[in-house]
C-alpha cells in the first residue's frame, strides 16, 4: 500500500496558500516531512486525515480515495495532531476502552485485550488507573499513540509529537514510532531535524507550502555533499558574511559564532569543507539562496 499526494492546493479565505501543488508518494515505513513553523504541514495533515477539504489536487491510500471515501480512510487512519487534548479527570484505561469502541471494537472480550495490548506497548500499562491530567508530556504522547493504533491502521500521522519533551521522553517516544514504521505507512511531520534523521528511511522538506526536496536522507546529503564550508568568525563580522556568502546556518562554538555556507567552490581564505549533515540538508533547503531544483531526488 502505497499514499500518493498529486498536485494538492489550499487557499485558507484569509488569503494565505498554505499548500501550492504539492507531490508525494509516500510508501510504507516511516516518512518524514520536515519544515518551519507555518509551512504547511499541519495543513497537509489535516487534508490526508480527512479533517478539512483541499482546493484542488487528489489523495490516494491504495485504492481508496481518501477525498470522497473518508469512512474508509478512517477506519485504517491513526491520528496524533499535533495539540491532543486528554480527559484531565479520566483515567488511561477508561478513556482507551472508550475510544475503542468509538473505533467499532464493540466486543468486551476483544476491546479488554487491545487496551491491556496498547498500553503495555506504548509502556503505560502501569500507569492504566492513573488519571491524565497526572501524566507528564511524554506520557501523554504515549498515549496518543496508543490510541491512533487501535484497530490496527494502514496509516498512522503524528504533527509534531516531540516538541516539548525531555531527552528521555524522546528516545521513548522516538523508539515506540521506529517499531511502528516497519510495517505500517507512518509520516512523521516536524521541525526538528533529528527527528527525522534518527528515524525515517525517507523524507521531504516543506516551506511555504511547497515540497523542496524529496528522497532519501542519504540521497539528500549526497546533493550537497562537498559544498558546505565552515568557518568561525568575529561577531561583528557574521553580518557581512551574510551579505557576501550563501550563508545558510550560524550557530556558536565556545561562544564565538560558527558559519556555515552553501558554495561550489571554497567562499574565501579561512573556510575549511565539512561533511554536511542532515541540518545543512534543511537550512540549505530553507535558507539558501539559490534555487535548487524542486523534485525528487530518486
Amino acid at each position: 500500500m502505497q499514499l500518493n499526494i498529486q498536485n494538492l492546493s489550499k487557499t485558507y479565505p484569509n488569503g494565505v496558500q498554505a499548500l501550492k501543488n504539492v507531490t508525494l508518494e509516500i510508501p510504507i515505513g516511516m516518512f518524514g516531512l520536515l519544515g518551519p513553523n507555518g509551512a504547511g504541514k499541519s495543513t497537509l495533515m489535516r487534508t490526508i486525515a480527512t479533517l478539512q477539504e483541499p482546493d484542488e489536487g487528489t489523495i490516494t491510500l491504495g485504492d481508496i480515495n481518501v477525498l470522497t471515501q473518508k469512512e474508509e480512510v478512517r477506519k485504517i487512519l491513526g491520528y496524533l495532531p499535533q495539540e491532543f487534548g486528554v480527559y484531565p479527570r479520566i483515567g488511561a484505561e477508561t478513556l482507551l476502552d472508550h475510544l475503542a469502541v468509538l473505533k467499532g471494537i464493540t466486543n468486551r472480550g476483544e476491546r479488554k485485550e487491545v487496551v491491556k495490548a496498547l498500553l503495555e506497548k506504548t509502556n503505560l500499562y502501569q500507569h492504566r488507573k492513573k488519571n491524565l491530567g497526572g501524566y507528564s508530556g511524554g506520557m501523554k504522547q504515549r498515549f496518543g499513540i496508543a490510541q491512533a493504533l487501535l484497530a490496527n491502521p494502514k496509516l498512522i500521522i503524528v504533527d509534531e509529537p516531540t516538541a516539548g519533551l525531555d531527552p528521555a521522553e524522546r528516545n521513548r517516544f522516538l523508539n515506540l514510532l521506529s517499531e511502528i514504521g516497519e510495517n505500517t505507512i507512518v509520516i512523521l511531520s516536524t521541525h526538528i531535524v533529528e527527528d527525522v534523521k534518527e528515524l525515517c528511511t525517507n523524507m521531504a522538506v516543506i516551506n511555504q507550502g511547497q515540497v523542496l526536496l524529496t528522497g532519501t536522507p542519504t540521497q539528500a546529503l549526497e546533493r550537497i555533499s562537498g559544498k558546505i564550508w565552515r568557518k568561525q568568525v568575529a561577531k561583528n563580522e557574521v553580518e557581512t558574511y551574510k551579505a557576501t556568502y550563501n550563508v545558510i546556518s550560524e550557530r556558536r562554538s565556545a561562544g564565538k559564532p560558527v558559519i556555515h555556507v552553501l558554495s561550489d567552490g571554497q567562499p574565501s581564505d579561512g573556510f575549511v569543507q565539512i561533511q554536511p549533515d542532515l541540518e545543512d540538508v534543511y537550512f540549505s533547503e530553507i535558507f539558501g539562496k539559490r534555487v535548487v531544483t524542486v523534485g525528487s531526488l530518486q
